[in-house]
């Protein structure tokens, strides 16, 4: 191997530590994609292979493993993740307490031991005592829908 070739491999050696520095403080999946492209670049260079070789493989390797592993890698991670605080009133089903007139004039339900302001999804008015589900928050306010 000549020194060109060493020190090519040497270029994507730092670039693949300086990618998962990037991902070990970010935590968001973002460069480790790239990592895995310098990593296949390094092993072509070392294996004497020419520099427009190095760099297709580096971006091919990357977009494919973006592309296909990332959706998975990110289903696995976020399995076990838990809705906390207002996230878990979304889906839950309630009656409405103070009738919503339109998206100017909020109701209100109350919903986990809490009062909350209400409008509905559409803007179209519900009445009170109507069985409503909830769709979203939106600031303090949920959106809900007529059931």
């Amino acid at each position: 191997m000549t020194v060109e070739q060493y020190k090519l491999a040497f270029f994507w050696l730092v670039l693949f530590i300086i990618l998962l520095i990037i991902e070990l403080i970010t935590l968001g999946l973002t460069t480790i994609w790239f990592a895995a492209g310098a990593m296949v670049a390094m092993c072509i260079s070392l294996l004497g292979g020419d520099l427009i070789w190095q760099i297709v493989a580096f971006v091919v390797v990357s977009v494919v493993v973006l592309i296909f592993v990332r959706p998975i890698s990110v289903k696995y991670l976020n399995k076990n993740k838990t809705k906390t605080n207002v996230d878990v009133l979304v889906g839950q089903k309630t009656k409405l307490t103070k009738q919503i007139v339109d998206n100017n004039h909020y109701g209100e339900v109350f919903i986990n031991g809490e009062s909350w302001m209400a409008k509905s999804e559409d803007g179209s008015a519900i009445d009170e005592d109507a069985d409503v589900e909830v769709v979203g928050i939106e600031g303090v306010k949920l959106i809900v829908k007529k059931i």
